[in-house]
């Protein structure tokens, strides 16, 4: 799918660590982007409606853009360097810049009272600097929504072929994040029913090395049936829960 979509260009398109393919496979129908959004209504639908104004960091194809667009009708300013993935955005009508953080444009300064960071922390080297320059664009007393893979247990030849660095717990994350002054305000794991399917991929591709091979059999469910069935298995949990995940999702908030 490419998007017709206007792309504004603040910086130059440039490569990133994520595997081009994974957004040939993540779709808006697949089923651990719906329970990931799920779990991030759960947790912080609040504070989606209450948020004046919204941006991604990382926002690839749209798909957190276009399932806030459905569901509280808000426009949220997408921010990403791979043009590859802005050019198939799903979005609708929320603005997408080409845009590098780190070039902290003055017109962005302070201007988002909600940023979101969906699966975009584990793909950085440096936490510090990448924090820093995300403040740069939220608005006093704004909070920043955090998704991460958790379990540093759960490590794989997976997380090396879409550019993770790391994994999480929650300890790990209030550790990235408090130096910088911010707060983990609320949290909570989730996918704690996939666990099984998460270390039977672990050794399923162990020893594997074809980048696009291990991202397609890693997150392609194949069809919708199986993609159902993992859905409702992904739902068997309460939200927020503290035990055990495969992802971990967290609200911040600079500290007063």
């Amino acid at each position: 799918m490419t998007s017709s979509r206007e792309i504004t260009y603040i910086s130059t398109p440039a490569a990133v660590s994520m595997g081009d393919k994974w957004y040939e496979i993540a779709t808006i129908d697949h089923f651990w982007i719906k329970r990931r959004f799920e779990v991030l209504q759960r947790l912080a639908g609040r504070i989606v409606v209450d948020a004046k104004e919204l941006a991604e960091v990382g926002c690839g194809n749209g798909l957190l853009q276009r399932q806030i667009e459905n569901v509280y009708g808000r426009a949220v300013t997408g921010f990403d360097l791979n043009e590859y993935a802005l050019k198939r955005n799903e979005s609708s009508r929320s603005p997408i810049l080409c845009y590098d953080i780190f070039e902290k444009s003055k017109e962005l300064e302070q201007r988002f009272d909600l940023i979101f960071l969906f699966d975009v922390l584990e793909h950085i080297k440096e936490e510090a600097p990448f924090l820093e320059a995300i403040k740069f664009h939220l608005a006093p007393q704004g909070k920043i929504v955090v998704n991460v893979p958790a379990g540093q247990w759960a490590y794989s030849s997976y997380d090396v072929a879409v550019g993770h660095v790391r994994r999480y717990s929650i300890a790990g994350l209030q550790a990235s994040v408090e130096p910088l002054g911010l707060r983990v305000q609320s949290w909570s794991y989730w996918g704690l029913p996939l666990v099984p399917t998460l270390l039977l991929r672990k050794a399923w591709l162990w020893g594997q090395h074809d980048r696009d091979k291990i991202i397609s059999q890693g997150l392609d469910t194949r069809n919708k049936f199986f993609d159902s069935c993992l859905h409702l298995l992904a739902k068997c949990e309460p939200i927020p829960q503290k035990l055990l995940g495969t992802s971990l999702l967290a609200i911040l908030q600079a500290k007063d």
